[in-house]
């Protein structure tokens, strides 16, 4: 049975099928970091594995796919190359296949454009056979009978209820929009605004949300442009995008536009060369030996590693602002840092929002017709895990404690793997959501459920000596060589099957897709 194939569907409720497959590994949704676990673990002989995802087919952030952005790491962070550069699902193959090799090698560029790192990762999502889609998981349990997981899930096109058993399992459900609480009950899940029973329109476009998060900015984009007047608020590289395409569109002396930050400043993100070394695997494993309360005090600390903004986006705007004020021209926009909202109704003539400015401690009224909300991404909470979550071992804030393998630590009787994705930034650091260590952390998923390293991973991979080794005296000396290449090693190993599978007269054989 290929990893396509499925058992017949079920009654609800019925008990599970003695003839289900046994997987050894079952990822529940498909993002840029479970999509990079499937591509690497395709590679691994005899791993039979299965990902599934609600969505009908691979989108990564679609209302934010604005012409002219581009990833804020360079395309060697695709889904395998930083692991294993010779994958045939790497960025470099995907431009070979679509024949832009050529292309992109003039256009010189280190960083891909969003577009075309969507258009990629739905190229390898299409092409690996354990990715299915439209596939809604639903339930995840520990069955000790069998001493698997038993996942259940629905077939969004015809209702129909499946169910898969996996040794392993790895949660990959991505982040949710967060939404402020004084904008709350403004914001309709449907898109559209309640009745206020004004009749006022300030979109001009019925239908459309006066409030909306930048998570759906495209799908209302034209709105947005026609609005007498926009506020977008936040001021992390999805409020700085927003910003400056509605800047760029937005060119009626009647428009104004408006950014409000609660940010001391429009600062840009931290991107010195070994500023970026907090996003390497060596201060990954110095986070996560520190103690809960330094981690928890570091984090919200090092905003600007991973929040800002990027100082292209910022010159940009900037650019944009001097541009338009040739000739004495006025420019409709405010640019106001230090600003919280505090509340926010809707009024006959609009949105009223209530802020104050932390510097001077004054409270005023800004008054806008449309906002958008680049409030940022917070991790789910997924339901399906209902039947698991007792038997997850807490830290002090209640959250899972999750082992340095991304493995969350579970009650004994559980033998199986419960590795997360994207949800252990307080276990793991400012590099959790970062796309350039995707490949690494799944790497180590892979050589954790596998029970050998699969992929050779760097012991060193930074210059920076993040804190003392067992050993080191402080005010002494530490030899601490810098990121090295061991002499005399094959760049990757033979990927194998998992221990519990392999035959002793077996050979460990690569699997290799065609392209």
């Amino acid at each position: 049975m290929t990893a396509r194939e499925l058992p017949g569907p079920r009654a609800a409720g019925a008990r599970p099928d003695p003839g289900t497959p046994v997987h050894d590994l079952v990822g529940i949704g498909i993002g840029p970091f479970n999509l990079a676990l499937a591509a690497l673990a395709d590679r691994v002989g005899g791993l039979r594995t299965l990902f599934l995802d609600r969505a009908p087919a691979f989108h990564w952030h679609p209302g934010l796919l604005i012409d002219g952005t581009t990833l804020q790491v360079p395309f060697l962070a695709d889904l395998v190359s930083l692991v294993d550069p010779t994958s045939p699902w790497s960025f470099l193959a995907y431009l070979r296949a679509h024949d832009r090799l050529f292309p992109f090698y003039f256009a010189e560029r280190f960083h891909m454009p969003r577009r075309e790192y969507d258009h990629y990762c739905r190229w390898v999502a299409d092409a690996l056979p354990s990715c299915r889609f439209g596939a809604d998981a639903t339930t995840a349990d520990w069955d000790p009978d069998t001493a698997t997981y038993r996942i259940e899930f629905r077939d969004t096109a015809t209702g129909e209820i499946h169910q898969a058993a996996a040794r392993h399992l790895v949660l990959g459900i991505g982040t949710e929009p967060v939404v402020p609480a004084p904008f709350a009950d403004l914001l309709d899940p449907h898109g559209e605004p309640p009745p206020d029973n004004s009749g006022h329109d300030p979109s001009g476009s019925p239908g459309h949300p006066d409030v909306l998060h930048s998570a759906d900015y495209l799908d209302h984009r034209d709105a947005l442009t026609r609005a007498r007047d926009v506020t977008v608020v936040g001021s992390g590289q999805s409020g700085a995008e927003v910003f400056l395409d509605l800047l760029r569109r937005r060119t009626s002396p009647r428009h104004r536009l408006s950014w409000l930050t609660r940010s001391p400043a429009f600062a840009p993100m931290e991107y010195s060369k070994l500023g970026l070394e907090h996003f390497t695997p060596d201060y990954t494993r110095y986070f996560h030996a520190l103690d809960e309360p330094v981690r928890d005090r570091l984090v919200p600390a090092q905003a600007q590693l991973y929040k800002a903004v990027s100082a292209e986006t910022l010159a940009a705007i900037h650019d944009e602002l001097y541009e338009r004020g040739i000739g004495g021209h006025r420019v409709r926009a405010t640019l106001m840092p230090g600003v919280s909202v505090g509340a926010a109704a809707r009024t006959r003539d609009g949105l009223e929002l209530g802020c104050h400015h932390a510097h001077q401690g004054r409270a005023f009224t800004h008054h806008t017709d449309m906002a958008v909300l680049a409030t940022g991404y917070a991790p789910r909470r997924p339901d399906l895990l209902a039947a698991l979550d007792p038997h997850m071992r807490r830290d002090h804030a209640d959250r899972p404690r999750i082992a340095l393998d991304h493995r969350i630590e579970l009650a004994p009787h559980i033998t199986g793997g419960l590795y997360v994705q994207n949800a252990e930034l307080h276990t793991h650091g400012v590099g959790t959501p970062d796309l350039g260590l995707g490949a690494h952390r799944a790497a180590v998923i892979l050589n954790s459920l596998c029970g050998r390293p699969v992929y050779r991973l760097p012991e060193r991979t930074a210059y920076t000596t993040f804190g003392l080794a067992a050993g080191d005296i402080p005010g002494g000396t530490a030899d601490h060589p810098g990121p090295a290449s061991p002499a005399a090693e094959p760049p990757e190993p033979h990927p194998h099957r998992p221990r519990h599978e392999r035959r002793p007269d077996e050979r460990e054989t690569p699997r290799v897709p065609a392209h």
